[in-house]
């Protein structure tokens, strides 16, 4: 068993990602995603403050 190597192996180095150059239309949609990001937050936090929309569950009726 000539051929074996025991212990762990390293993991393959990921390629290294290429610097790409971001031209108007990038940057815009960026800025876009970014503003519909805050707004959804925005939203979030009000609906917080509100209790729930529908009242779930079983209605009971009161009687017994």
């Amino acid at each position: 068993m000539a051929g074996f190597q025991g212990g762990k192996k390293k993991p393959l180095k990921a390629p290294k990602k290429n610097v790409t150059e971001e031209d108007e239309t990038d940057l815009e949609f960026k800025r876009k995603k970014q503003e519909e990001q805050r707004q959804l937050k925005e939203l979030q936090k009000k609906a917080q403050g509100k209790g729930p929309l529908t009242s779930g569950g079983i209605k009971k009726s009161g009687k017994k």
